[in-house]
């Protein structure tokens, strides 16, 4: 049991960031990774609203849990700014996710008129994806990868399908040739899995530049090219940092979403009788939004000034952490209905909420990679047990290390 907090005597000056009576809540661990909604649940009872966590070892952080304050906090970028400039001085450099977090000029780690003229520049460059060549894109990038393994009867389906698969679409539609693929996808695997900062920076940073120094030279229709092109007059160095955000927000999350979607649907006997699943792939995918999105715990903020939210001092410059896991499932707000959700914080909201120009096309491309899959081997079911999967340990995403599948084998399929 966690140990109850107060908030008796409390003043701006002596909080940081949340007074705790006992040690702070590491969600970093295998443990937290392990059964994360069971943390949830203890923390409701302990603390409320707002949870002094630990989101690296020695790096204190304020998790909050609760829907209505979150959407509060999320908007009110005033006060709840998401520059990490100030907080980023009193802590080590080189802690293995300050890559995850560390101001960039980009649309996610910037405020005011810069955040404004970055997100810009990114919906606009959005706005130009072609949903409707989406599905065959996916359906002529998934054969070659499904004949990889299709006659030996099982695969590990996050890293052998989800993942390359993901990746590659995500490559076409921003325009990045494969040879400058492989290096990003390398430092993008090393930045969510906590590797050494400055390895990670210098592997995605050579990559990105040589992307757009490719795109100025040889421009096509694609993301980069229309983000070079942006009114905003974007440098090689804001280019290289928007990138990072777009592989970041483009690959990782719907990997994810799709490994934690088809372990629903091959598990719950809602979406299936063990041969066939008769629920519709949206349905699924709706509800682990709601209850597992792949991006648990991030959106964080950093107050401008110490602020009293629920009878809780917030000091400068700390950062706040929001749960879209937790808050996604606060019993306040969770209904058990998940079809069209359009309330959960899987996608945020306030200023820096995921584009909507980006949202159609994570979500068509996560239904179309799991209908890809089944269409090609609809007898497919879980290798082991579902309590022997094993959850990647990390404080911010909700993500399997393997999905393991059996099928009968097939034959290699043609185009």
């Amino acid at each position: 049991m966690y140990p109850q907090h107060t908030h008796q005597g409390a003043t701006a000056e002596s909080i940081s960031p949340i007074e705790v009576d006992g040690p702070r809540i590491p969600i970093y661990s295998a443990e937290f990774a392990a059964d994360p909604h069971g943390a949830y649940r203890r923390m409701r009872g302990a603390y409320g609203p707002l949870v002094p966590v630990e989101m690296w070892p020695g790096v204190p952080a304020t998790l909050v849990i609760n829907y209505r304050t979150a959407v509060r906090i999320l908007n009110d970028s005033d006060r709840f700014p998401a520059d990490p400039s100030t907080w980023q001085k009193t802590v080590p450099a080189d802690i293995p996710i300050m890559p995850m977090v560390e101001y960039r000029p980009n649309a996610i780690r910037t405020s005011g008129e810069k955040h404004t003229r970055y997100r810009k520049a990114i919906s606009d460059a959005l706005t130009g994806i072609d949903l409707n060549s989406l599905r065959a894109m996916v359906e002529r990038s998934a054969i070659p990868i499904v004949n990889t393994f299709c006659r030996d009867g099982s695969a590990d389906i996050l890293n052998q399908y989800a993942l390359p698969l993901v990746f590659s679409v995500f490559c076409q539609v921003l325009g990045c040739p494969p040879e400058i693929g492989a290096r990003v996808a390398e430092a993008s695997a090393a930045m969510f899995d906590g590797v050494d900062t400055e390895t990670v920076n210098a592997i995605m940073g050579s990559a990105l530049t040589d992307l757009t120094l490719l795109k100025r030279e040889h421009p096509g229709d694609d993301v980069a090219t229309r983000l070079i092109q942006d009114p905003a007059g974007l440098t090689d160095e804001e280019m290289v940092h928007q990138l990072v955000l777009l592989f970041a927000a483009g690959v990782e999350p719907p990997v994810n979403l799709i490994a934690n979607t088809l372990l629903l649907m091959l598990t719950d006997s809602r979406f299936g009788d063990g041969n066939s699943l008769h629920v519709s792939t949206k349905t699924a995918i709706d509800e682990r939004l709601a209850t597992d999105p792949p991006m648990a715990n991030y959106c964080i903020t950093y107050p401008r000034q110490p602020i009293l939210i629920e009878d809780t001092w917030l000091p400068a410059d700390q950062p706040v952490i929001i749960s879209m896991a937790a808050c996604n499932t606060d019993p306040e707000m969770n209904t058990g209905e998940f079809l069209d959700n359009g309330w959960n914080l899987a996608f945020s909201t306030g200023d820096h909420a995921c584009p909507v120009q980006a949202r159609p096309y994570g979500l068509l491309l996560a239904q179309d990679v799991i209908d890809q899959l089944l269409d090609t081997l609809p007898e497919i079911r879980l290798a082991v047990p579902k309590d022997q999967l094993i959850w990647r340990p990390g404080p911010f995403h909700r993500a399997l290390t393997t999905l393991p599948v059996v099928f009968p084998p097939s034959a290699p399929l043609t185009f």
